[in-house]
């Protein structure tokens, strides 16, 4: 908090009369300015709709006789207060709108010169002035916590806990600590308390277990009205059959990604292949494999008909993903939302120069994951050297790999793969997806339940055999894809 004291200090010094603070920490940015009134000898009044304006720090008292619940006739007193007070507002952003008589006032505060007049601080969530207020206004943002902080807000509420269970210790280990710790960066510091507290309050445990409940209870405290979605379910890199190279390409650099100042952070990969080859599991899987979130941005939701828009949406859903860092990107079949077109008034172009801007200049620790099935849609810019730091290509899975394959399914779904012959199963699966033997596994299921008889060997062979791979339906356009990828891009198998 000294720092914004100090900072905020600053900011007065300069004799700006309107200053606006967009905050969710509404209790803190009233303690920062509680503490620099103190510090500097200023009165200080605050104002909202239900209360109207009162004097902080001396009883709550309001002022006058008046009434000054309504914000016009509050900005009346605060324009005619002969006094350097500092006025806070709290939730005047709804007026803004549609009363010209408060956007004059709010200008006339903000206009005043001269060392003995007061200063009008509004505070809200969110603030967008109209544009002959906003010159004359500045902005501040208090300091989120760094990591120093966030572990003393940890440790502060494990002690709570342990106060009121008689003493009993909060059951944790150092590296689950420094994971939470990581995760709550980008959260106030109420925020951050919170999210802290719920953690520690349901068993007096901070496990490995509590990281995934943690992040998706930070995702919804910033969610984005759908642009992003939190992926829940992570799978696990062992569920994921091959992708030897892949695996431990990703591993080399696990360290680099969560490191705090890496020389040259990890930026993400692009994986060009097949429908169905594995590549959506192995973007969920890579942030099972690091212990991080999973955000998944979805174009289709993006796009919006209003000019302008559509680019807002993008630049809001990276900051949110910022925010939620460390964390792992995943932007699926991103040909979709990124092939150039004639017909769309140029969106698709602008949507891509924000996504290049952000891959070059973003600092945080947001690991991105593009799937890709049309390589050819994609605009150049995005495959040049330094956007990712590789492309991977997920060809159809190889003899051993399909064999693995089947054992995942058969064994999730409790079947003991030492039942079925593995060999007959993967010579007769030549040129399936993973997806697809998932499919056959899954269709033998359904074939047992409506014959009332076990899964076997015959009903799965059966089911394969019943199935037209997309290697036989797409047949050219897998050529021309291995074609492509052969000498541009590292097999991840």
């Amino acid at each position: 908090m000294k720092n914004d004291i100090h900072d905020l200090g600053l900011v007065l010094d300069s004799r700006v009369k309107l200053i606006l603070i967009e905050s969710w920490d509404e209790r803190r940015v009233l303690e920062t300015l509680t503490s620099l009134a103190v510090k500097r000898g200023l009165g200080l009044f605050t104002w909202a709709i239900t209360e109207g304006l009162q004097r902080l720090g001396f009883g709550g008292d309001g002022m006058g006789e008046e009434d000054s619940r309504e914000p016009e006739t509050a900005l009346k007193l605060i324009k005619a207060d002969p006094q350097p007070n500092l006025y806070v507002m709290c939730d005047l952003h709804p007026f803004l709108d549609d009363n010209p008589k408060v956007v004059r006032l709010l200008k006339e505060v903000a206009m005043a010169e001269g060392n003995h007049k007061p200063t009008l601080v509004l505070v809200s969530h969110a603030l967008k002035l109209p544009p002959e207020v906003q010159r004359y206004a500045a902005r501040f943002d208090l300091a989120l916590p760094g990591e120093d902080e966030l572990m003393s807000i940890v440790r502060e509420e494990a002690a709570r806990w342990s106060e009121r269970n008689r003493g009993a210790r909060v059951r944790t280990d150092n590296r689950t600590l420094q994971q939470v710790v990581k995760n709550l960066r980008g959260m106030s510091h109420g925020e951050a308390r919170a999210l802290a507290r719920n953690v520690i309050c349901d068993d007096g445990a901070i496990t490995q277990e509590d990281l995934p409940e943690l992040n998706k209870a930070k995702f919804q405290l910033l969610d984005l009205e759908g642009v992003l979605s939190f992926e829940y379910e992570t799978a696990r890199f062992g569920e994921v059959g091959g992708l030897a190279n892949l695996k431990r390409w990703l591993a080399e650099r696990q360290a680099a990604v969560l490191e705090e100042k890496p020389v040259d952070r990890p930026k993400g990969v692009l994986l060009v292949g097949v429908q169905g080859g594995g590549k959506s599991l192995a973007a969920k899987a890579v942030a099972g494999l690091w212990g991080l979130p999973l955000l998944r941005l979805d174009f289709a939701c993006l796009y919006n008909k209003f000019f302008g828009e559509t680019e807002r949406n993008l630049r809001e859903a990276l900051k949110l993903a910022e925010q939620m860092a460390p964390c792992v990107l995943w932007m699926d079949e991103v040909e979709k939302g990124l092939a150039s077109g004639d017909h769309d008034g140029g969106v698709s172009q602008r949507v891509l120069g924000t996504l290049l801007t952000w891959m070059a200049e973003r600092k945080a620790p947001v690991f991105m994951v593009a799937t890709a099935n049309a390589i050819d849609r994609l605009p150049p810019e995005l495959l040049r050297k330094g956007r990712f730091d590789e492309l991977f290509f997920v060809d159809l899975p190889q003899p051993e790999v399909r064999a693995e394959i089947f054992r995942i399914h058969l064994g999730r779904r409790e079947l003991d793969p030492a039942q079925f012959d593995l060999h007959q199963l993967v010579a007769a699966s030549d040129g399936f997806s993973g997806a697809e033997i998932e499919q056959a596994v899954v269709g033998m299921l359904y074939a047992a339940q409506a014959q009332q008889c076990p899964a076997d060997q015959t009903l799965l062979l059966r089911e394969i055999k019943g199935t037209a791979p997309l290697s036989v339906l797409m047949a050219e356009q897998l050529a021309s894809l291995r074609a492509w990828a052969n000498g541009r891009c590292v097999k991840a198998d």
